[in-house]
């Protein structure tokens, strides 16, 4: 089923942004709000310390499980935020990189956020996002 999520393009902005500058949810949609995804596995470690890529890949895969819990996809997310603990922009882009190529062209509006600390040992990135559903009528 597509998403009723509408990812809004502004041309008196720049076209340089890799991700749609604003997007609206339906009337009747059910948000989704979820935590911060973090590169843990199923036992809580964290995954693949040190490598930003890897744990970019995880919080994606965590957020993934978390919107079929709630009955979502990641076409239904509105929006999200990337956190990455570094000052090195590099890093940053890193992580982002593969944020958004597993949004591909739902490109939704995102912050990118360089922070001091996670809170895992050795946790680098995690993700937040937000969702909006119609569910069918029944």
């Amino acid at each position: 089923m597509p998403s009723s999520v509408q990812l809004i393009r502004a041309s008196n902005l720049s076209a340089v942004a890799e991700y749609a500058y604003a997007a609206t949810a339906p009337r009747d949609a059910r948000l989704i709000f979820l935590a911060g995804s973090c590169p843990l596995d199923d036992d809580g470690a964290t995954v693949a310390p040190g490598d930003f890529a890897a744990q970019a890949a995880a919080c994606v895969e965590t957020m993934t499980r978390a919107l079929a819990a709630a009955g979502a996809t990641i076409e239904d997310v509105i929006s999200t935020r990337v956190l990455v603990a570094s000052s090195d922009q590099a890093d940053l882009v890193t992580a982002w990189e593969v944020v958004r190529d597993a949004f591909g062209d739902h490109d939704v509006p995102s912050t990118l956020m360089g922070v001091t600390v996670l809170g895992y040992d050795d946790q680098l990135v995690e993700l937040e996002a937000i969702a909006a559903v119609v569910d069918p009528q029944g």
